[in-house]
């Protein structure tokens, strides 16, 4: 036992004289000049940490572009509003946050739930619905099915959506949901992650709770409520998700049944394809391919409409307006409002890089730090002839450095650029992240180990520096 502690205590003095060996020649090759000092790469720039890039990251707003004030617009509207559906710019706003009744601009919901249930493979246009009674007693705008008639989806969505059919929005939501109470509950949640705020469906049509058939009207004494600013974020997530929507919102006509004297005309009158036709000509609108008409007592006269022109897509909707042919006058002004003043333009591309935030350090890599970029373009609705220029940005990092090894676009931290119109309610904002624009392998043992004495050397003539 006693030899076994002798050859211990012989080995550790012997680590020890070795230790002290390698100690004093890092002692003299530390005096040195600099210029030959082993552990220079400690001298490379170290990235900023968070708190300091929340200060080097930010730019000073420029003089703000102006559009021209809405008032001289002289819209005679209860609500209405502007959006530009990439970005999800308002771009005109009165009273948008008023719920008010919709009438069957309420549909809209029906036609997206049908949509995505076909989209999702659980319809197909071509699905055989089978009317039930409830559809078959619906009154106002109707294609007057009879309980027992058999007709496609394609065929009722056709009639709900161009013609403002009651009957084929209830055929349709009974089939998907088994009754229409049911889809309604369907209705209200896709509301509520879609955030329409106002939004309350009681039916699938948009009708008034008077107006529907005793037997199958909710117990709760509530009617459909809608703001504009709901109608048109509804709006824009057909456009969005369903960028096909215009091949029925589009159509002028449609025959419903070959027995049927006459077709079905879309309520659209703006339609740009109503330019030859003698009675809507006046109304027809460039570009104008929806979406949305609505009129009941309660409601007055209501218009969901979008249009595009040279790539730039955009929704309306007015509210409360008097006779059918003022909601479609107001929309005229309201679109040309937006055509006339806004563009939709990148302001900076991906890979972009951002001043103060250039670099993260990287640690036990093959390198020191790694550059970052954005890792996606910034676009903004800028009014017609701007640069953007004025755009602000604030941006800071996760952490001061990665662990290597690090592969390219690893996120580091994020960037939130903001840029503000005069005369517009909301300052535009997007927040993008900064990642890696290349990789960082991990450096070898021995790499690290000289990078850690010239570290601690260099960090030990700092202090000795300080001292005089």
């Amino acid at each position: 036992m006693k030899e076994k502690s002798n050859k211990k205590n012989k080995r550790q003095r012997l680590q020890r004289t070795l230790a002290s060996v390698m100690l004093f020649n890092i002692l003299c090759l530390s005096t040195l000049p600099a210029a030959a000092a082993p552990y220079t790469l400690a001298t490379a720039e170290t990235p900023a940490t968070t708190e300091d890039t929340e200060n080097q990251g930010t730019a000073t707003p420029g003089k703000a572009d102006k559009v021209p004030s809405i008032e001289n617009l002289g819209l005679v509207v209860e609500s209405a509003v502007l959006l530009e559906p990439s970005t999800g710019q308002v771009l005109l706003d009165i009273n948008s946050a008023e719920a008010l009744p919709p009438a069957s601009m309420a549909k809209m919901m029906t036609e997206y739930l049908v949509a995505e249930q076909v989209k999702q493979g659980e319809l197909s246009w071509d699905t055989m619905v089978t009317v039930r009674e409830n559809a078959s007693k619906a009154v106002g705008s109707r294609i007057f099915l009879a309980e027992g008639d058999q007709h496609t989806v394609r065929d009722l969505y056709i009639a709900m959506a161009v013609g403002s059919a009651n009957d084929a929005s209830i055929a349709l939501a009974e089939h998907i949901a088994g009754s229409e109470a049911e889809f309604v509950i369907m209705m209200n949640e896709t509301a509520k992650r879609m955030g329409m705020e106002t939004a309350h469906f009681i039916n699938s049509t948009g009708l008034s709770r008077a107006d529907m058939p005793e037997k199958y009207r909710p117990t709760e004494d509530r009617e459909t409520l809608m703001s504009a600013m709901d109608a048109a974020i509804l709006a824009m997530n057909i456009v969005e998700d369903h960028p096909d929507f215009a091949d029925v919102t589009a159509m002028q006509e449609y025959k419903f049944r070959e027995r049927d004297k006459d077709p079905i005309v879309n309520l659209n009158w703006m339609l740009e394809a109503n330019k030859d036709i003698t009675n809507f000509r006046a109304y027809a609108y460039e570009g104008l391919d929806g979406l949305k008409t609505g009129h009941t007592s309660a409601a007055g006269y209501c218009f969901a409409g979008t249009a595009e022109r040279d790539g730039v897509r955009l929704i309306s909707v007015v509210m409360g307006t008097k006779s059918n042919a003022d909601r479609f006058k107001e929309t005229r002004k309201v679109l040309d409002y937006g055509f006339e003043n806004f563009e939709v333009k990148e302001i900076l591309p991906a890979s972009t890089t951002v001043e103060g935030l250039e670099t993260v350090g990287v640690k036990k890599g093959k390198e020191k730090q790694t550059a970052l970029v954005t890792d996606r373009p910034v676009t903004f609705v800028v009014p017609k002839g701007s640069d953007g220029s004025n755009v602000t940005f604030a941006g800071a990092l996760e952490s001061e450095t990665l662990t290597a090894p690090v592969a390219t676009n690893t996120k580091a931290g994020t960037v939130t650029y903001e840029y503000k119109i005069e005369g517009l309610k909301e300052v535009q904002k997007k927040t993008v992240n900064l990642v890696t624009s290349e990789e960082v392998e991990k450096a070898g043992w021995f790499k690290l180990f000289l990078r850690a004495i010239g570290e601690f050397f260099s960090d030990l003539f700092d202090s000795i520096k300080n001292l005089f």
